[in-house]
């Protein structure tokens, strides 16, 4: 079904209107090479505990099989660009880094509806089809953004835009009509390579390649079990995402704050305290998260990245904190909290809670956390 002259023109202002930043548009196909780039990635492991990023892995690289109807893709993108430079949080260790994306109100829910708003609208003035994305099905959003020149992916990986630097969310619409398509965007990261030395955890085994098994990230907001040692101190104060390689990128030099008021930073979540934090239960924790992407987490991965900040942050007076956490219900916070005191207290003082708790300890990962004792520590 071939679109209206004009409409595309139309699509991008009624965009605007709805408070979209960019808009692009693309034929519903990608080259072969990013589907193949998919399977080495999944190939290798590479993508850890997220199973789902396998499951339709066909679909993801080829959104006609996603949707066989569909003739175009329209990507759209919010900024959510910060007030201030999310590295400098990193400098007080008694407090936790939230990644900027979750600092305000869930992305999801926000270009959700405007994006149904769109089509609705796109429907009714040109007919055809549509499915709306964000972020909830197999669509690889950021290839298709770099094709309709909303963006270029960076050596990170991550989305990179001339004007809105790394502060991008993405949806897409897919839609029966034939639309114009953009110009893709050009690489422009040269010869910089910031985004790949600054990651704490050499997530980037070369330019342009992920290894989501070593991304803070991933091992914050995805992992389900124990963090893995070798990680845990160079998460530092990071306990929610990170956005080390977004914030450094220079390309940011001309972004700009969030217009969309829903993405503004709440105050209680900008650098929380690790002890008010670490205190949390089920309840307080999802009416703290109540309409935020942490929520998500639940409450027993989060508080165990609290717990591993908690011993980096070097704080005598995370001690309290931390013990009474030996006797949480759940195990994965009980093994972080061990490791947070074997950061926090000498030898004598953790070999004395030692004897005290791991007696009545019986799950393996905990002991294994307590049998930590007679390492040095790190």
């Amino acid at each position: 079904m071939t679109a209206p002259q004009g409409l595309k023109q139309r699509i991008r202002d009624e965009a605007f209107s709805l408070g979209f930043d960019t808009v692009g548009f693309s034929p519903a196909e990608l080259p072969a090479d990013i589907s193949a780039g998919l399977s080495q990635f999944l190939a290798e492991g590479r993508h850890g505990d997220m199973a789902w990023l396998a499951d339709r892995a066909d679909k993801r690289g080829h959104p006609q099989k996603l949707w066989p109807a569909a003739q175009s893709v329209i990507v759209l993108g919010m900024n959510y660009g910060p007030d201030r430079n999310p590295l400098i949080a990193l400098e007080n260790p008694s407090r936790g880094v939230i990644s900027v994306y979750a600092q305000g109100k869930d992305y999801h829910d926000v270009l959700k509806k405007r994006l149904k708003r769109l089509a609705r609208w796109l429907v009714g003035q040109a007919g055809g089809d549509v499915k709306v994305f964000v972020d909830t099905a197999p669509v690889m959003e950021k290839p298709l953004a770099a094709q309709t020149g909303v963006g270029w992916q960076g050596k990170h990986t991550n989305l990179v835009s001339r004007e809105f630097g790394s502060w991008l969310f993405l949806g897409a619409i897919f839609s029966t009509l034939k639309l114009p398509a953009d110009a893709p965007e050009s690489d422009h990261c040269g010869a910089c390579r910031k985004c790949l030395d600054i990651c704490p955890t050499n997530a980037f085994p070369a330019p342009y390649r992920l290894d989501a098994q070593r991304c803070i990230s991933y091992l914050t907001i995805e992992h389900k079990g124990p963090i893995p040692a070798e990680f845990r101190a160079a998460m530092g104060n990071r306990i929610y995402g990170c956005d080390d390689c977004l914030a450094v990128c220079p390309w940011n030099k001309f972004a700009s704050r969030a217009r969309e008021a829903a993405f503004h930073a709440r105050e209680k979540l900008r650098t929380p305290s690790l002890n008010d934090l670490a205190r949390l239960d089920d309840d307080a924790f999802r009416a703290l998260f109540a309409g935020s992407p942490v929520k998500r987490t639940g409450r027993n991965r989060f508080v165990r990245n609290v717990l591993i900040a908690i011993g980096n942050a070097r704080d005598p007076a995370l001690i309290s904190v931390a013990e009474t956490l030996l006797r949480d219900d759940s195990a994965l916070v009980r093994g972080a909290a061990v490791w947070a005191l074997w950061r926090l207290i000498d030898a004598k003082a953790f070999s004395a809670l030692r004897e005290k708790y791991a007696p009545a300890e019986t799950d393996k990962s905990v002991l294994r956390e307590w049998d930590r004792g007679s390492e040095p520590t790190a």
